[in-house]
C-alpha cells in the first residue's frame, strides 16, 4: 500500500527517550501500512542506534528507516528525512515528544479538510526526572511569566496562530516554500512557518492534537537550551524582522537594563537603588509566584525551584539574544 504519512525525526543521543516515541508511533490508531518513520540521526554516540535497531526487529510491521546526519543540526536532519520520504504528508516530530496515539489521525484528518497548510498542537510538558529540578523545569516551560503566551504550550482553542511545535503539513509545501534553513540550529519550526505566512499560507492550531513532550533535567542543561533558542531567535529576527512579538522583547530589556545600570553606578548611586528596586520586584513576583503554585500543586520544591529555572530560562535567552545581535 501507497505510504500516506511520513513521520520525520531528527535525533543525537537520545538513548532515553528514542523507545518512548517509537513505541507511540506504533500505537498510533494511523494505519500503520500507511506509515513511514524516518530517524535522521547525528551519529549517536550512546545506544540510540541500537535501541532503534532492536525496535525494528521486534517491530517488523512498522516501516523504520536511520538516515545518518552527519552535519549534526536539526535543519539539516530534517531536510535529510524529507529527502528520504515518499509519503503524502509530512510529519514532523522530536526525539523528546511522545505523541498521543490519536495524533497522526488527527494531524490528517485537518489537513484533508483544509484546516491549515500546517497543522499542529499541544505540548503536554512532563518532567525528565522525579526531582525538584526536573518538575521545576518543567512547571516553567508550561507557565506564561517565563513562556509569554504561547498556544500550544498553554492551551486554547482551534485557531490560526503564528507558529506551532513541529508541525504536519503536505509534501508539495516543501516544493513551494523550500525545506528547512540550514542556516539556522534552532528556530528552523519557526521561521519555516514564517514563509507559510509569507506565501499566504495558514498555520492552524488545534488542542486535540497533543504530544507530550519531555522537558530538560536540570538547571544546567536548561540554561543551555535557553541560550540556542536566544541567540537563533534573534538571527531569526534579524532575518525576519517583522515577525518580532513583543514577549520576546522582554527577557533582552531586562538583561540590557541590569547591564545599564550597573555601568552607570558606577558614575552615581541612584543607579545602583534603581537596579536594587527592580531586581527586588522581579525576585518578590517569582518568590509569589513559586510559593502560589506551591500551594496549588502542593509541591513544596515549587516555592524555590520555579523562580530558578524562571530565572534561568530569562537571563539565558535574554543573554544570548543581545550576544547575537553584537555578533551581527
Amino acid at each position: 500500500m501507497t505510504v500516506a504519512v511520513s513521520v520525520i525525526i531528527p535525533c543525537f543521543n537520545e538513548e532515553t527517550t528514542i523507545g518512548l516515541v517509537l513505541d507511540a508511533l506504533f500505537k498510533q490508531t494511523f494505519p500503520r501500512v500507511q506509515l513511514e518513520v524516518i530517524i535522521a540521526d547525528g551519529l549517536s554516540t550512546d545506544s540510540t542506534r541500537e535501541i532503534i535497531s532492536d525496535f525494528q526487529i521486534h517491530h517488523p510491521d512498522l516501516a523504520l528507516k536511520i538516515v545518518d546526519n552527519v552535519s549534526r543540526t536539526i535543519p539539516s536532519g530534517l531536510n535529510l528525512a524529507v529527502r528520504s520520504s515518499s509519503g503524502k504528508y509530512i510529519i514532523r516530530l522530536d526525539a523528546h515528544s511522545i505523541p498521543e496515539n490519536t495524533y497522526i489521525k488527527n494531524c490528517v484528518d485537518l489537513l484533508e479538510a483544509g484546516a491549515g497548510d500546517n497543522v499542529g498542537g499541544m505540548w503536554i510538558i512532563k518532567p525528565a526526572r522525579d526531582n525538584w529540578q526536573a518538575k521545576s523545569i518543567a512547571e516553567a516551560a508550561a507557565h506564561p511569566l517565563a513562556v509569554g503566551d504561547a498556544h500550544y504550550r498553554l492551551g486554547s482553542k482551534a485557531q490560526e496562530v503564528d507558529t506551532v511545535p513541529f508541525g504536519a503539513y503536505r509534501r508539495e509545501l516543501i516544493n513551494k516554500i523550500g525545506g528547512y534553513n540550514e542556516s539556522l540550529l534552532t528556530n528552523e519550526d519557526y521561521e519555516f512557518n514564517v514563509r507559510i505566512r509569507q506565501e499566504g499560507g495558514l498555520i492552524w492550531f488545534d488542542p486535540k492534537i497533543r504530544t507530550t513532550y519531555i522537558a530538560r533535567s536540570n538547571l544546567r542543561e536548561l540554561v543551555r537550551q535557553y541560550w540556542r533558542y536566544g541567540y537563533w531567535k534573534a538571527r531569526m529576527i534579524m532575518r525576519y524582522p517583522r515577525t518580532l512579538r513583543w514577549r520576546q522583547l522582554l527577557p533582552p530589556t531586562f538583561v540590557l537594563s541590569i547591564i545599564i545600570l550597573l555601568l552607570v553606578g558606577i558614575l552615581s548611586h541612584h543607579a545602583w537603588i534603581l537596579l536594587a528596586f527592580e531586581i527586588g520586584v522581579y525576585l518578590v513576583v517569582l518568590l509569589l509566584v513559586g510559593i502560589i503554585r506551591s500551594s496549588q500543586k502542593k509541591y513544596c520544591g515549587f516555592a524555590l525551584g520555579l523562580p530558578l529555572a524562571i530565572i534561568a530560562m530569562h537571563l539565558a535567552w535574554g543573554t544570548a539574544f543581545l550576544y547575537s545581535l553584537i555578533q551581527k
